[in-house]
């Protein structure tokens, strides 16, 4: 009879651990006495290895159930099969990782950086104590994420199809361009996620939500959807937008000659739920006091752009380049600005008259993995504002408003 295969793992002692990391850190700088991280089959089960460079490590098959590896750089590594469930991977570098096969379950990816990573099936040796190493299909994780949080991941480019991702979570991911064929997803939550470009042909969606998800030139060919949450999803922008027979254009114009002209001619824009995308830029444009609440500015660069006192409440600012804009006094509350470029922006108190000044506005507003390096937010409010995940390095927040 012939015996069922098991697959062992071995055990990996602190100092033979240790002297391996400390040996492949020669092995990346290149000096004498390197040698590359190969610990395949190995169990490092609940090891702590935050922050740790691994990057190019050989960890196929390697057991890393419950360890700690949050903001580690395993970024082009072979993880191949390996069992990463209940795994902390929180802002780790996970591109063009090697996870064929492997084994993601309940894991913590918010945050993780995945582009270009390969999430799909994969075949994987199995030791069998008469046989041998012999080549076995995985029977049940393709690739398996059910559980796992990659709340704020990205995943632009990953190769994951087939892939097992059942109840995970991937809110305000993005997926931009990932291949998503044939992939099961019952019951993921997808909500703000941007799925543009993304291939789902054939996935199965079923009870999925897609709150406010981007599907712009998404592939969604003979997938399931029943039961999914479609309220609020971004498609693809119309190619021209008229506001009363009007241009946008003509309208922007007719603002600017307003600014321009302190109020002799033209005229302040005021509309609501406007599509902006089919301009694709407003950089530097003079959009003081403009108002368009609820507005879509989704992806648009606006760098350098005049905003002062501008009613920009629930807009879409996601993924949008916002870098030294003049955003003092705006109402931003509500606003989406998930991964958006703030650096260097205004968005201190606007003067309106000796000793009276107007804030900026920021309550509720969704800031997370923003780029806020060296924006000017003096006196703003912040309050409740999720800020999760934003790069605020040299960022002026002195007297704002914001929760203890």
């Amino acid at each position: 009879m012939q015996s069922q295969a098991q697959q062992h793992h071995l055990a990996i002692d602190a100092q033979t651990l240790r002297e391996a990391l400390e040996a492949h850190q020669r092995y990346l700088a290149g000096r004498s006495g390197g040698r590359r991280f190969s610990m395949t089959y190995a169990d490092l089960s609940n090891c702590s290895l935050e922050g740790v460079d691994l990057r190019d490590a050989d960890l196929a098959g390697v057991k890393l159930e419950g360890a700690m590896l949050a903001r580690a750089n395993l970024s082009r590594a072979i993880l191949f099969g390996a069992d990463l469930r209940e795994a902390d991977l929180r802002g780790a570098n996970m591109k063009r990782a090697d996870l064929r096969g492997a084994c993601l379950k309940g894991a913590n990816l918010s945050g993780a950086e995945l582009a270009g990573c390969d999430l799909r099936e994969g075949r994987i040796a199995l030791q069998d104590k008469l046989d041998g190493f012999r080549i076995l299909r995985h029977e049940h994780r393709p690739g398996e994420l059910n559980y796992a949080v990659l709340s704020g991941a990205n995943l632009a480019g990953a190769q994951m199809a087939g892939t097992v991702a059942m109840a995970s979570d991937f809110t305000d991911a993005n997926l931009t361009g990932a291949v998503l064929a044939g992939a099961r997803l019952t019951r993921a939550v997808l909500d703000g996620a941007d799925l543009s470009g993304a291939d789902l042909g054939g996935a199965d969606l079923t009870g999925v939500s897609l709150k406010r998800a981007v599907l712009a030139g998404a592939n969604l060919d003979q997938a399931r959807l029943e039961d999914v949450d479609l309220s609020e999803v971004l498609r693809a922008p119309p190619p021209i937008v008229y506001v009363d027979d009007r241009s946008l254009e003509e309208v922007l114009a007719d603002h600017e000659a307003y600014c321009d002209s302190d109020g002799a001619r033209g005229a302040v824009m005021k509309l609501e739920q406007v599509d902006f995308r089919p301009l694709k830029s407003l950089r530097r444009r003079k959009l003081t006091a403009l108002s368009a609440p609820r507005s879509i500015f989704f992806g648009m660069d606006l760098e350098g752009a005049q905003l002062q006192g501008a009613d920009l409440t629930g807009c879409d600012f996601r993924g949008a380049i916002l870098r030294e804009a003049d955003l003092r006094g705006a109402r931003l509350m509500d606003a989406q600005l998930t991964r958006a470029d703030l650096r260097g922006a205004k968005m201190g108190p606007l003067m309106i008259a000796p000793g009276r000044f107007v804030r900026t506005d920021l309550t509720r507003a969704g800031l997370k993995q923003a780029d806020m390096r060296g924006a000017h937010a003096h006196k703003a409010r912040l309050l409740e504002a999720d800020m999760q995940g934003a790069l605020m390095a040299g960022c002026d927040l002195s007297a704002a408003e914001m929760e203890v």
